[in-house]
């Protein structure tokens, strides 16, 4: 089950003085109660970009890593720390796919878990619709083990390997459940 790697499941130990009394309060964070330090549990910031050929095809990636090896993504990665969350998305589809972005939109935003490690971290995945004007130096590249165009509506959410890029597609798709 995905909650017996919560945060709140697997740290035991104060990471500040090592004290077995770390406590999950239930909300957000850890305290100890040896040194009265508190860890929060926070999302981290992750961007996806939904690009879309003259067909209408939206540009998927097959991830070459765990969490979710060898399932649909979209293209898009972490936030580094002091970065933007534009500037996130123009680098990654880059990294990931060799493409120039030269336009976005936000699209809206969708919270994650993400299993890495033994440990869920949550995220809040941060969705641009990104334009490209020229995809002939697409390339699979960096985490990416493969990509490919689908018509959205075509696509089977079931091989998608993350919760939140299923409900990214959906929306985009114009599915209702």
């Amino acid at each position: 089950m995905l909650s017996d790697f919560y945060p709140s499941s697997v740290f035991k130990f104060c990471p500040f003085c090592g004290a077995k009394e770390f406590v999950w309060d239930g909300a957000k964070s850890h305290t100890c109660g040896a040194c009265r330090h508190r860890l929060y549990v926070n999302e981290a910031a992750a961007t996806v970009a939904l690009i879309v050929n003259a067909q209408g095809e939206l540009l998927f990636v097959r991830r070459r890593s765990d969490p979710a090896k060898g399932t649909l993504d979209l293209p898009g990665g972490f936030v580094d720390v002091g970065e933007t969350a534009e500037h996130a998305v123009v680098r990654e589809v880059k990294e990931e796919l060799n493409l120039e972005v030269s336009g976005l939109q936000f699209f809206g935003s969708f919270p994650n878990r993400y299993l890495f490690g033994g440990v869920v971290y949550f995220t809040l995945d941060l969705v641009f619709v990104c334009t490209v004007h020229d995809f002939s130096p697409l390339c699979a590249a960096d985490d990416v083990d493969a990509c490919m165009f689908i018509a959205p509506q075509k696509v089977s959410v079931e091989q998608i390997g993350l919760e939140s890029i299923r409900e990214v597609v959906k929306r985009y798709a114009g599915v209702s459940e």
